[in-house]
């Protein structure tokens, strides 16, 4: 009785790039991490950031001084 072999052309199809699962996971990842970026700079420059206020001078737009302390908000009962 003899061992069953395969053609040599099976064994290069059941070994090409696409039938690796790793390959697919990998190429995932990548394409949602991508997906994520862009989502991120789609929101951001959705919502922009309000500034803040300063006092006093500033030197490359960074404020010399803290701003004043805001005011509590008390409770209405």
């Amino acid at each position: 009785m003899q061992p069953r072999t395969l053609p040599p052309h099976a064994d290069a199809s059941r070994s090409a790039w696409y039938r690796q699962p790793v390959l697919w996971l990998g190429a995932l990842l990548f394409t949602a991490s991508l997906a994520g970026c862009v989502l991120m700079i789609v929101l951001g420059s959705r919502h922009a950031d309000v500034p803040l206020p300063t006092a006093g001078g500033e030197i490359m737009k960074m404020p010399l001084a803290r701003p004043p302390p805001h005011a509590p908000v008390q409770a209405v009962p």
